[in-house]
């Protein structure tokens, strides 16, 4: 008779915990293009042109359906959660088409961090690209085991990061792209946190796609600078 208990703790804690991440990764994205997308208006930004704000309205209604579908499951509103979930693919591949398009057209403008070459920097975003696109099949693939699932899912939108943390307005980020990565990555130590928490062992969902996340960052800088990148790049923004 004490398991029931035990089972319904842990249940209330993994609602509490992916709507806590939900909100700060909403948090995390509106601060971080709130003065280029979301209150430009306010800070009297350059106008954006027509690729950019459909980039926005994509990105912003994938991180908005994921925080509604974590708020679903919460709410044990799993059947809803489940029809959202063929939009959701829909909307996935479309981040993934409009993201690679945008990054390649802005590279092209040379809109990059300061003091990255545009040629080098592109694969910064490719990279998220990739990155997003390998957990969101797997989370799919997995969208009947919930345990799974959530994590591919959530990790999955941690990967778009590093874009809207570029932006915030913190002195740490002269440091460059490893502080910035560094930043994103914490929303995967909280999930790796969770996860022994509660379970007293890191899910095996956790540490292989929090391994690809941070595994690919570093991969990243070290292609990036190679003669095979540089041709590749060059010949995607010709």
């Amino acid at each position: 008779m004490a398991v029931q208990p035990r089972i319904l703790t842990v249940r209330r804690r993994e609602r509490l915990f992916y709507i806590t991440m939900a909100v700060a990764i909403l948090i995390t994205v509106f601060a971080g293009f709130s003065r280029s997308y979301f209150l430009k208006a306010q800070f009297g930004t350059p106008p954006l042109s027509l690729l950019l704000h459909v980039h926005g309205v994509v990105f912003t209604a994938w991180i908005l359906l994921f925080l509604t579908q974590t708020s679903l499951v919460a709410a044990r509103r799993a059947d809803i959660h489940r029809r959202l979930g063929a939009f959701g693919g829909v909307l996935a591949a479309l981040v993934v088409i409009v993201g690679t398009a945008t990054a390649i057209i802005r590279v092209k403008q040379g809109a990059t961090v300061p003091g990255v070459p545009p040629l080098n920097f592109l694969a910064v975003p490719l990279f998220d690209m990739v990155v997003f696109a390998i957990l969101i099949s797997a989370g799919l693939h997995y969208r009947h085991r919930a345990d799974v699932h959530k994590r591919l899912m959530t990790l999955a939108t941690i990967a778009l990061l590093p874009a809207p943390i570029s932006r915030l307005p913190l002195a740490i980020l002269q440091g460059g792209l490893p502080v910035i990565f560094g930043l994103a990555d914490l929303f995967i130590v909280a999930l790796v946190l969770y996860d022994l928490a509660t379970w007293k062992h890191i899910h095996r969902a956790t540490l292989w796609g929090g391994l690809l996340v941070v595994a690919s960052q570093p991969l990243r800088l070290m292609i990036s600078g190679t003669p095979a990148w540089l041709a590749f790049a060059g010949w995607l923004t010709r």
